[in-house]
């Protein structure tokens, strides 16, 4: 992890990087091998990395989130991190897991599968990574920064990127406009990674349909589709049949943003699609028509269309008999301390907070994994509750000023070994409604059900699917929704939750799973690693 110099929308600056590259190397494996990274800090502030949708079975240690599974590595220190492959197959990704380092210290992981075995759909003719990413012409440090210091929104982003650059419609940007060249009749698989900071997104390319074949390293059945929604953290596998017309066609990406009065970026990043073949090209590549920033329901009718492969080669295990959790994300604020509220940007001369549970998730002074595995106290509480403990209309349009200032804490839920879970995930319109994108560390989790408007307990889980529900690592709450997943707690170790927008995760939409050792040998946390990072 180095700085680099790299210019766009016609300034240069300095920016971390993974051995200089922006966006950084691919790492490749096949299914179930596990691979060593040897991570050297020459940065000048700390860094961990983060192996998105990697359950790391049992080897919490290489998991990367900074204070819940280690301590920052320190510059001029190093980690030897053991990425330990188990189930998955398709298309993840790596990130800094570190203040806001992730803008720009990220990159692909492709996970083939094991040699003698074969996708489950036509072999393509190549394979092309499409990495969605947001670009500020400031230091994404000194954005954060900003965002601590006032207390309210931070700064949106000046560009979209597609694979590093922002393409043909901002300035000084149109040399290095990424291009994607192909030959009529043949097949790619794009390996699709959303690595914004804070903006779900649509992408589609000028007249072309693709077809979803993968989703966060786990097989779909094939949806085709002429656009595609990635919320921050996703990952999509799609085939592009090069079977339009010879030309040269946009590639378009922008948000899906559904808040009221959320502040976001409303520009549109670009790629072109070009065949290769003598053609008379039009005067400029033929444009998409991409869904409107605000368009809920084409968002939500591609996410709803997804679904789990659930074939003979790739089953699906969805559990039946569940313990149910039901928690909700807010956006909140806190009261503004300061005695001349210069640094109250929030509403009502607030500080803008986040929760779960009505909890604000707070970093400890030493990494959660490593209290629990020592057995040293005081580092975090084990009270994280099972359901909301304010129970109101968490969807109604006007909700009193007290229900937005949450608790401050660090709070975990502990689970025993092979429980299997349900957890409701109920959005509110506190403050703001959004849609949120959650996550979930060291473990893939099936979206039974997702609805708008509060969770009924009794009626909504009638409609779940069961049969072939999509299994995702990371999935969006919808705007005053909610979703329901499920998974089994069979993966021992400290596994952080939180949502993927960053300004979010910052504010405390957090909270951590400790799966419980099980009675085996082969049901336990391995040791740590001699290097592991101290605080």
């Amino acid at each position: 992890v180095k700085e680099a110099s790299y210019t766009r929308l016609c300034k240069s600056k300095k920016i971390l990087t993974v051995n200089g590259k922006f966006p950084g190397p691919t790492l490749y494996a096949y299914k179930g091998d596990t691979i060593i990274v040897n991570v050297h800090n020459r940065a000048n502030q700390n860094i961990t990395i983060h192996w998105h949708g990697v359950k790391l079975p049992r080897y919490p240690w290489s998991d990367g989130p900074e204070y819940v599974t280690q301590c920052p590595i320190q510059p001029g220190h190093s980690f030897r991190q053991k990425v330990i492959f188990s189930s998955e197959e398709g298309t993840l990704w790596w990130h800094a897991h570190s203040d806001w380092s992730r803008a720009t210290v990220h990159g692909a992981i492709v996970v083939y599968p094991k040699n003698g075995t074969a996708y489950p759909f036509p072999k393509p003719d190549a394979e092309v990574p499409i990495i969605l990413g947001e670009w500020w012409k400031k230091d994404a440090d000194e954005v954060l920064q900003l965002m601590l210091a006032t207390g309210g929104d931070p700064n949106i982003s000046d560009a979209f990127t597609i694979n590093g650059q922002p393409g043909d419609f901002y300035p000084c940007s149109k040399a290095g406009t990424f291009k994607l060249n192909v030959d009529h009749g043949k097949t790619y698989l794009l390996r699709m990674v959303n690595a914004d900071m804070n903006e779900i997104m649509f992408y589609k390319i000028a007249k072309h349909k693709l077809t979803v074949v993968g989703a966060d390293a786990s097989y779909t059945k094939p949806l085709k589709s002429k656009y595609v929604v990635l919320s921050p953290g996703q990952t999509l596998d799609c085939l592009l049949h090069a079977n339009s017309r010879p030309d040269s066609y946009y590639m378009a990406a922008r948000a899906y943003s559904s808040g009221i009065g959320v502040p976001f970026d409303n520009t549109t990043t670009t790629a072109i699609l070009q065949y290769n073949l003598n053609y008379d090209p039009s005067s400029l590549p033929i444009r998409p028509s991409l869904p409107y920033y605000n368009d809920t329901t084409s968002a939500f009718r591609f996410i709803g269309q997804l679904k789990s492969l659930n074939s003979d080669d790739y089953p699906d295990s969805v559990p039946l008999n569940v313990t149910r959790m039901v928690t909700t994300i807010s956006v909140n604020t806190f009261p503004c301390v300061s005695a001349t509220n210069a640094s109250c940007e929030g509403p009502n001369v607030t500080r803008l907070a986040a929760s779960m549970n009505n909890i604000s998730f707070a970093n400890p002074d030493i990494a959660i994994l490593q209290a629990y595995y020592k057995h040293i106290k005081g580092a975090y509480g084990t009270n994280f509750p099972s359901y909301p403990p304010l129970v109101f209309n968490f969807t109604a349009d006007y909700m009193p000023l007290e229900l937005e200032v949450p608790r401050l804490g660090t709070e975990v839920k502990v689970l025993k070994y092979n429980t299997s879970m349900e957890v409701v995930i109920q959005g509110t319109n506190l403050l703001a409604g959004i849609d949120h994108p959650m996550h979930l560390h060291g473990n893939s989790f099936y979206v039974v059900g997702y609805g708008f408007g509060n969770f009924d307990e009794k009626k909504d889980p009638l409609a779940y699917n069961l049969k072939d529900p999509p299994l995702r690592n990371t999935a969006a709450v919808p705007k005053n929704g909610w979703i329901a997943i499920r998974f089994r707690a069979n993966n021992p170790g400290v596994w952080f939750m939180h949502c993927h927008l960053e300004r979010h995760l910052t504010w405390g939409m957090d909270t951590v799973f400790i799966v419980k050792n099980g009675e085996c040998p082969d049901e336990s946390i391995l040791p740590p690693p001699p290097d592991m990072p101290e605080c």
